[in-house]
Order: C-alpha cells, then structure tokens, then sequence
C-alpha cells in the first residue's frame, strides 16, 4: 500500500511539473505569435506606403509583392505555432504519466500533425492577409471591390476575427472599449477584469463562464492578458473601421432584393 501510495503521489508531482513547464512554454509561445502578428502590421504598413509612393514604379509594385509573399510565409509560421500552443495546452492540461517512460517529441509531433489534418485553414486564405491586400488595394481604389470579389465575399471577410466573443458577458461593454481586458486560459473568452474577477470570488471555488452554454470553471490565476489579446483587439478595431463602408453594400443589396420582389409582385 505504502509503496502504491508513494508511487501515485511522484505521479502526481510529475503532472504538476509538467502542467507547469508546459503553461511556461505556452506564454512564450503566444509571446512569438504576438511579434509575428506586430511584424505582419508593419509589413502591412510599409507596403501601403510603398503602393502610395510608387503607383507609377513597376520596382516598388515589385516590392509590395514581395512584402505579400514574405507576409504568406510569415502567417504559415503563425499557423505553425498556433497549432505548437494548443498542443503545448492539451498535453499539458490531459498528461498523466504510465508505467513506461513517455517520448514526449513524438507525442507532440503526433498531436501537432493530427491538428493540422483537422484544420482547413491556409495561409492564402486567412483574415490578416486580406487585410493587407485591401489595404494595399485601397490606396488607389477605395469604394471598390478587389478584383474577383462578390459583395457577399466583401462583408463576409470584414468581419472575421479571432476573438471568441466581442463584447465582456458580464458589463455588456465591446471588447475594443475594455480598459483592462482579460482572457480564460481554458475556454478562450474575454472579459473585463476587474467584473471577472469579482465574479470569480463570488462564487466561492465553482465560478462557471458567463458566457451563455460554456461549461469551464474559472480560476482567477487563469484569467490573464496575455501576449496575443490586445493585439487581437487591435486587429478586430482595424476591421471595423475597414468594414465602415460595407453597410452600403448591405443596403443596396437589400435595395436589389426588394426591387426583385415589387417586379414579382407586378408580374402576379
């Protein structure tokens, strides 16, 4: 019993400095996506001015391609670390040692591999690359649709961001208005600080997510601001002000709508 008992409790200790090692590795990875995520803002910048600068200059429309290319490369390594972090969290949070020694690389290569089988997502398609391409599109064609795009595509992609809810459940406050923004390590939502943590004491231990059907129990040292959350929020203000003018959009399409209806109605 004695030695069982010993056993489990290194188990135990074992778990705890994994838990450990891998919430420390976790935060320095978010830190690595977040430089990526402050590069990808500047190579945006640098290839607006670029694209100003240079409307007439075959070399600087050649370096604003470039800067677009690297930009793909670059999201792919985000990409590439995104999906490093989620498995850094679940074999962190689910790791419990056996009888046999474990080979954590392959463990890890295993689970980032399935991840990526799962996803669906690719650089050429994701939200900050078309927001660089409308930025850059947008020196000398503003009002305009990129060339290929459907108004449908116009709406669709100026309101995608990766911010799980945009306004704190608990002060009904937007997420961009926030003073001291927060965000649960386990179920990914935001909140404003200073309302989630008096949320947390007041429940005593079994403080569930405010927001509606999500199950996770808060802790207050899990509600953090971490690397990634106000750049995020960043992005998502930077989106809204590019999605500004998709209301025309909206309206006249709306307009197109009941223009086909009345003309329904008159042919019956």
């Amino acid at each position: 019993m004695a030695s069982t008992s010993a056993a489990a409790s290194r188990g135990n200790g074992d778990a705890g400095r994994l838990r450990n090692a891998a919430c420390t590795l976790y935060s320095d990875n978010q830190s690595l996506i977040a430089e990526i995520r402050k590069n990808m803002i500047l190579m945006k910048e640098v290839a607006v001015d670029l694209e100003r600068d240079g409307q007439s200059q075959m070399s600087f429309r050649g370096q604003v391609k470039e800067l677009e290319d690297a930009a793909v490369e670059l999201l792919g390594t985000s990409e590439d670390y995104t999906h490093f972090s989620a498995v850094i969290q679940s074999v962190g949070n689910e790791y419990q040692p056996g009888p046999e020694l474990t080979d954590f690389k392959k463990l890890f290569d295993d689970e980032v591999l399935k991840l990526k089988g799962d996803s669906s997502s690719a650089p050429q398609n994701h939200p900050l690359l078309r927001q660089f391409r409308e930025a850059v599109w947008n020196v000398h064609h503003a009002g305009q649709p990129m060339p290929g795009d459907e108004q449908e595509d116009i709406v669709m992609t100026s309101t995608q961001c990766n911010l799980l809810n945009i306004t704190c459940p608990l002060s009904g406050r937007p997420i961009t208005e926030l003073a001291d923004p927060v965000r649960s390590m386990d179920c990914k939502h935001i909140y404003e600080k200073k309302a989630i943590l008096h949320y947390i004491k007041s429940k005593h231990g079994r403080a569930q997510c405010p927001v509606a059907a999500c199950p996770k129990i808060l802790q207050a040292e899990r509600v953090v601001c971490d690397a990634l959350l106000q750049i995020e929020i960043d992005e998502m203000r930077s989106m809204s002000k590019q999605a500004g003018h998709t209301g025309m959009i909206e309206d006249f399409t709306n307009l197109d709508e009941e223009e086909e209806e009345e003309e329904e109605e008159e042919e019956e």
